[in-house]
């Protein structure tokens, strides 16, 4: 019997070795390369300062009042903070030593020189999807930055996530390096706005479950005029950019084409409800609709209307807004309690924003709007406590 024990112990071991080694050539093994694009110069140049801005590679590569591309800004994630790294053509401490397939690599495989693997906070997993030419044309414009002598700073992460070698059995699971293939059944224009939320812009990095059709927890209310609107403007009739969006409008959307906007547009129209369990819902007490009620008609009605339909642009509707009837209620709750401005765009330069409630209004107060709003005018997102909005106090948005 031990005879047996011991040789299947053996067996097992040899067994989790195998799946080991499996799972770290999966997630290291080298793709095919294909040939660099050659191109003119200033055209290539061009090409990749659009897809930079696209890609919002500022937003991580540029510290506040940092200078551009050369690193240093915090990621926050679960796991620890990671730091943007600076993509400056400097030689010491940018990319100034890297090839063009070092670049390539790095954006299609996750991997930095000498197959250092990447964490995926860099979003390899979408610019996988980029065809060659298009990194080319990235890293054309990266080398014309002005080279800024600034060391990238090392991520400061919790243990085990700061061993690096645990990223191939992650890649093994989660990753699959394959560039975007054209749905030959769809318009040129879908299959744009397709590559641009899937590739470059990396939509799916930050709107978990995705961006779809659902009429109150995604887009259904919205036209592809809506959402082309938003992203150039950064406000438009159903809803307004505020937070970590108003910086990607700011820094990204806004330039974009007017026929990208409308491609993305056009695409995410066409992607159904996600079918997901019916969240359970706390029924709004009587007392607590008539008091948030109250509060509503004195501080929000003069911009939102006692209907609820907000003033066009300017005050975004409530009725019917899948910001509000979210399942989690968070993001209206913050809302209220900080306030938030549109970004300012070229064509938006001046605008309207709204002011922060939370420091006059205590938790039962906002609670109790909170729950109003999304409780009314065919709002069915049901009630918000008092301990949500303490807890949203303590956790303030970045």
């Amino acid at each position: 019997m031990k005879k047996w024990l011991a040789y299947g112990s053996l067996v097992g071991v040899a067994l989790v070795i195998v799946a080991g080694s499996l799972a770290y050539w999966l997630g290291t093994r080298e793709q095919a390369m294909p040939p660099a694009v050659r191109a003119d110069s200033a055209t290539l140049i061009e090409r990749g300062r659009y897809l930079a801005q696209v890609g919002n590679c500022a937003g991580c590569h540029t510290a506040r009042d940092g200078q551009p591309y050369a690193g240093g800004r915090p990621i926050a994630t679960p796991f620890g903070t990671l730091y943007g790294p600076n993509i400056t053509p400097d030689v010491q401490t940018g990319i100034g030593n890297w090839s063009a397939e070092d670049f390539w690599r790095a954006l299609h495989e996750g991997k930095g020189p000498g197959g250092r693997l990447l964490y995926p906070a860099f979003p390899y997993t979408e610019y996988t999807r980029m065809p060659r030419e298009d990194v080319d044309a990235l890293f054309a414009y990266f080398r014309t930055l002005p080279a800024v002598r600034q060391a990238s700073r090392a991520p400061e992460l919790d243990w085990p996530y700061d061993q690096r070698a645990l990223l191939a059995g992650w890649r093994a699971l989660n990753f699959r390096a394959g560039e975007l293939q054209p749905d030959p059944t769809q318009s040129i224009q879908w299959n744009r706005g397709r590559y641009l939320v899937q590739g470059p812009g990396h939509c799916a990095a930050c709107h978990a479950p995705p961006l779809n059709s659902d009429a109150l927890r995604g887009l259904g209310t919205w036209s592809a005029e809506d959402i082309a609107t938003l992203l150039r403007h950064g406000t438009a009739a159903p809803s307004v950019a505020t937070g970590p969006m108003a910086e990607v409008v700011r820094g990204s959307t806004q330039h974009l084409t007017e026929s990208d906007a409308q491609a993305i547009g056009l695409y995410l129209k066409s992607l159904p409800p996600a079918v997901t369990l019916p969240a359970s819902k706390l029924a709004p007490a009587p007392a607590v609709l008539r008091q948030g009620e109250r509060l509503y008609v004195q501080q929000c009605a003069s911009c939102h209307q006692d209907n609820g339909r907000g003033h066009g642009q300017a005050w975004p509707a409530l009725a019917m807004n899948s910001s509000v009837t979210a399942a989690s209620a968070l993001n209206v709750i913050h809302m209220v309690l900080d306030g938030g401005f549109a970004p300012a765009t070229s064509a938006n330069p001046r605008p309207h924003g709204m002011p922060p409630f939370g420091p006059f209004m205590d938790d039962n107060d906002i609670a109790a709007v909170v729950t109003y709003i999304r409780s009314s005018w065919g709002n069915n997102a049901g009630a918000v406590t008092p301990l949500e909005v303490k807890r949203a106090r303590q956790d303030p948005r970045p």
